[in-house]
């Protein structure tokens, strides 16, 4: 957890954006890139790694490559609006794979899906097989992806 003292300050932001483009740069191209010495550079990702700023690295997946063509957000209502009726919503959906991001919301309904699938069809059946059968569900609106002007997770 960050430290309410821990101090981001210019050099931080910029070795943070840096690796965000790109973590695997290596520390010496990192160094060079923001201005430090190779061990200068080195100290302050491992403070920003124990600090856990830096929560961890991660591999970015081209996912139409891998047939999942068909990203959709999923706004989703619960008939109930208690602990349980979350948390049996929350299980249910933890063990479908086509929910990249399951998020409890304020707002006109509950939870924000992002879902990813192959294409309409296989969407059709999860919405049909999985969100149509979990209980606690009540409405369901989608939000077809047409084209990403611009996300960061990519």
């Amino acid at each position: 957890m960050l430290q309410q003292n821990f101090k981001i300050d210019s050099y931080n932001k910029r070795i943070l954006s840096e690796l965000q483009k790109n973590a695997r740069v290596s520390n010496a191209e990192l160094a060079d890139l923001i201005g430090l010495s190779p061990s200068a550079c080195l100290r302050r990702v491992q403070d920003l790694e124990n600090k856990g700023v830096i929560a961890g690295y991660r591999v970015v997946l081209d996912e139409k490559l891998l047939g999942n063509g068909f990203t959709a957000y999923v706004a989703v209502g619960l008939k109930s609006h208690s602990k349980s009726s979350q948390e049996a919503f929350e299980d249910a959906v933890s063990g479908a794979s086509e929910v990249r991001e399951c998020h409890n919301v304020t707002g006109a309904f509950e939870y924000l899906l992002r879902v990813e699938t192959s294409d309409i069809d296989a969407f059709k059946r999860f919405h049909t097989d999985v969100l149509g059968s979990i209980p606690q569900v009540n409405t369901i609106s989608t939000h077809v992806v047409m084209e990403s002007a611009k996300d960061e997770r990519r």
